[in-house]
Order: structure tokens, then C-alpha cells, then sequence
């Protein structure tokens, strides 16, 4: 790996889970199988001391890409490089484990993601008690270093509030010195006054411990303070991807804009947002063409037919027939 390529670069990654009923009914029923194609062909990189944000709707693909690149899923096509090694094709067990000590994640719920019957001491030491390194300290070291006291390791998970959970697991996560965290939805079940705590906290560690991201969220508001870049996802693909201060004030992607003009605004009090038009289209059997076609409002004979491939526009990169032809609302 040299020193300008990208820490993670995903390559065509595609992800299909069989939904199918059992062998059993679909015999009896004359059923076929049935295929939903969580994310289908996404490619990004993330260069090393960034934050990579992921955004779009619920169901759109966002946790399972996290879940492929810390290897708790195997991609059904494509690439997971990290530091310039295959996740999936290489076949050397000391090359892999040396990766994937350097990978943590931090998951969305603080309460079902620490172990009730362990003390927080056992739980931030974890990682490198399975790999028999010396823990002498380190909890408390990095409780302060979280902003919680060295004393709280010797508690048990249920003592402490929901943005003092989320604190340990972001020690957790520390604790094996990782080059790359994964935070799925990190702060989304914390009231608004904690969310931002735990943002600032995380934005000084990276600065402080050199961290790259992959932050995952569907709060835009928040990946706008903690992102250096963002890749839109919509129904598994990835349809815009851009800087904040491009995304935020020309997005190129109708979708994009439609989640822009969606979300509050402190200067907009009152007012009403058009809802778009349309359902979201059933993954396990999508429209052809533009999956986003039957709610967007540029939608021509092309985008029913052919899906546009994600291409460079402007300062980014957009997967759209008509980019850029779409002005915010609220603009």
C-alpha cells in the first residue's frame, strides 16, 4: 500500500440475501425463489484520516456496507480492500488478522451492545485480551480519555445512561489502537444535547489517534459536521456521492435534494414540504432502469430503461440521466 492509496477502497460491492420461503413451501406452493438485493454495485474509497459518511432512507443498503467491510458479512460480488488487501480473497490468516486489528465498530443501540454481566473494565479490554496483550490500566486510561472516570470500570453496563454507554463503546473501540472505526448510527438513539457530545468527543479522537470513519446515518444534520465526504445510497446504490459544502448547496441527484429540502431547518419555521410522490419500490423486485424513477420528477423514457452508471460531475460524482438539472426548494 503506498502512501496515496485510498485506507478502504470497495470495488463493485453487491450484497444478496435469499428470502426465500422454506424448500418444502415453495415446492408445495410451485414458488419460486426470491432474491433481495441489499446493496448492488457500490464503489468508494475512504483515503486514510477522513470520515466517509453513508446516508439515504432505512433499507437502502447503509449497515450492510458497514457490515461487509468489518467482515461480519461476505459480499455476494465484488472487493473489500483495507489497506490494500483483499478481506475476501486473501487466503494468508496472519495477513488477515493484522487487518482486522486495525478495524472496530461502534453499533447503533449502546444498550444491546455491551454485555449486561461484565464489568466495563472486561469490556473495553476485550479486544486485547483476544489477541494477549498487556491490559494493565488501559480501561481506566481510556475511560478518562472518553471523558468518563477511571473509577467506572469497575461498574456494570446498566449504572450508566445511554451517552455514558456509548462512551465505553467508543473505548471499546480504542482500545485495540484501529486505524479504521465503523459507526453505524452511533448517536441516533441518544437525545439531541448527548448526540452532540458524542460527535465532538469522536471528532477529537480522530484528530487526536489519526482515525479514518465510515459514519453511517440518516441524520443529515449530523453528517454534515462530521463528514469530509458523502456517498448517498438509495434502494442499494449508490446514486450521489460528494464534499458536504457541494452536496448540501447543488446536489446533483433529485434524491439528494429531495432529502435536503426534507430535513428541519432552524430558518424555515412553518414551512411545508412537499412529501415526493410514489412509494419506495420493493427491493426484491425493483423497477427497471433508475430505481429512483417513479418518484422523481425528471423522470424521461431513459431513466425507465436504463440505469445511469455513477459517473464524475462537477465535483463528484453522480449516478443520473438528468444531473444537476434539479434546484432546492428551500434554496
Amino acid at each position: 500500500m503506498s502512501p496515496s492509496d485510498p485506507l478502504v477502497a470497495i470495488r463493485n460491492l453487491t450484497r444478496v440475501f435469499d428470502v426465500s420461503k422454506p424448500w418444502l413451501n415453495r415446492v408445495i406452493e410451485r414458488l419460486p425463489k426470491r432474491r433481495l438485493t441489499a446493496v448492488s454495485d457500490v464503489s468508494f474509497d475512504i483515503p486514510e484520516r477522513t470520515t466517509y459518511a453513508l446516508v439515504g432512507e432505512s433499507g437502502s443498503g447503509k449497515s450492510t456496507i458497514g457490515k461487509m467491510i468489518v467482515g461480519l458479512l461476505r459480499p455476494s460480488k465484488g472487493n473489500v480492500e483495507i489497506e490494500g488487501v483483499d478481506l475476501f480473497a486473501e487466503r494468508d490468516p496472519s495477513v488477515i488478522e493484522g487487518i482486522r486489528s486495525d478495524i472496530q465498530m461502534i453499533f447503533q443501540d449502546p444498550f444491546a451492545s455491551l454485555n449486561p454481566r461484565w464489568r466495563v473494565r472486561d469490556i473495553i479490554t476485550e479486544p486485547v485480551v483476544a489477541r494477549g496483550g498487556d491490559t494493565k490500566g488501559l480501561a481506566e486510561r481510556l475511560l478518562e480519555q472518553v471523558g468518563l472516570a477511571a473509577e467506572d470500570a469497575g461498574k456494570y453496563p446498566h449504572q450508566f445512561s445511554g451517552g455514558q454507554r456509548q462512551r465505553i463503546c467508543v473505548a471499546r473501540a480504542l482500545a485495540s489502537e484501529p486505524r479504521l472505526i465503523v459507526c453505524d448510527e452511533p448517536t441516533s438513539a441518544l437525545d439531541v444535547s448527548v448526540q452532540a457530545q458524542v460527535l465532538n468527543l469522536m471528532s477529537d479522537l480522530k484528530d487526536e489517534h489519526g482515525l479514518t470513519y465510515l459514519f453511517i446515518s440518516h441524520d443529515l444534520t449530523v453528517v454534515r459536521h462530521m463528514a469530509d465526504t458523502i456517498g448517498v445510497l438509495y434502494l442499494g446504490c449508490l446514486v450521489e456521492e460528494a464534499a458536504p459544502e457541494v452536496l448540501f448547496t447543488k446536489p446533483a441527484h433529485p434524491y439528494t435534494a429531495m432529502l435536503i429540502d426534507a430535513a428541519p431547518r432552524l430558518d424555515a419555521f412553518g414551512r411545508e414540504v412537499v412529501p415526493p410522490e410514489g412509494e419506495i419500490p420493493d427491493p426484491i423486485d425493483p423497477p427497471p432502469g433508475c430505481a429512483f424513477h417513479p418518484r422523481c420528477p425528471l423522470a424521461t423514457d431513459i431513466c425507465r430503461r436504463e440505469r445511469p452508471p455513477l459517473a464524475p460531475f462537477g465535483a463528484g460524482r453522480v449516478a443520473c440521466h438528468h444531473a444537476g438539472e434539479i434546484e432546492l426548494k428551500a434554496a
